[in-house]
């Protein structure tokens, strides 16, 4: 959290601030998880619901969002400060995209029920990625809200675990299709729907680096991970 200030407001206004980002984040990763419930379960009502709640995950975004813009105009945060509101102001699109895409599984998930072709496809990878991809944007989050440089360079590395299940997916899936053409429609949505969670871990790797961002100042997107680590332990 925030270092404390000369303004006790200023401090109220910028805890307030990550409280929120991490009830936002709350909320997303309860859409994902009832996303994969849907997918793993092939249950409607959990599509529907997850469907439906997607809009207030948007609205959630746009306060947040006026909030950072509240502060800047009011605070001229400098330094660290301005890091963390710009920080939070970026990991909130971060998360309403990471809801965005529990909205793709659970719109994808509900075309394969209501057509009634689930072509019985393994789909291991997708149910270990999932899981995989709640837990980042977890881990990513309580970084978030300890400032943790070191776990967030964790998280950085294990979003290359996901994208290796999503390859090895669509291989599988590719020899799939080839055996039999007629499951070609649902394994798409199937495709769609591994791409999806991927993408949620992105925006979960994208959130550890703006924690790092703020703690150390440096902008490590695109370095190799040695180089993030070393940075986060400086």
């Amino acid at each position: 959290m925030p270092d404390k200030h000369l303004s006790s407001q200023f401090d109220s206004d910028l805890n307030s601030l990550c409280s929120k980002l991490l009830e936002m984040g709350g909320m997303v990763e309860s859409q994902i998880s009832n996303a994969m419930h849907a997918f793993t379960e092939m249950d409607l009502e959990s599509c529907n619901q997850v469907i439906e709640r997607e809009k207030t995950v948007n609205d959630f975004e746009i306060d947040v969002d006026l909030a950072c813009t509240e502060i800047i105009a009011r605070r001229q945060p400098t330094a660290r400060d301005l890091r963390l509101v710009m920080a939070v102001s970026k990991a909130i699109t971060n998360l309403e995209r990471a809801g965005d895409e529990a909205e793709s599984v659970a719109k994808r998930t509900k075309r394969i029920i209501e057509a009634a072709n689930n072509p019985g496809i393994n789909v291991a990878e997708i149910e270990l990625s999932g899981q995989m991809a709640i837990s980042l944007l977890r881990r990513s989050l309580d970084a978030f809200a300890r400032l943790d440089a070191i776990a967030a360079a964790d998280v950085i590395k294990e979003d290359k675990l996901i994208d290796e299940e999503f390859r090895s997916f669509v291989r599988k899936l590719i020899i799939y299709m080839m055996e039999d053409p007629r499951i070609i429609t649902p394994a798409l949505d199937m495709l769609t729907i591994a791409k999806a969670i991927e993408r949620i871990g992105d925006h979960a790797k994208n959130i550890a680096e703006f924690v790092i961002y703020i703690v150390k100042g440096a902008d490590i997107r695109h370095l190799p991970h040695a180089e993030i680590l070393r940075q986060a332990s400086e």
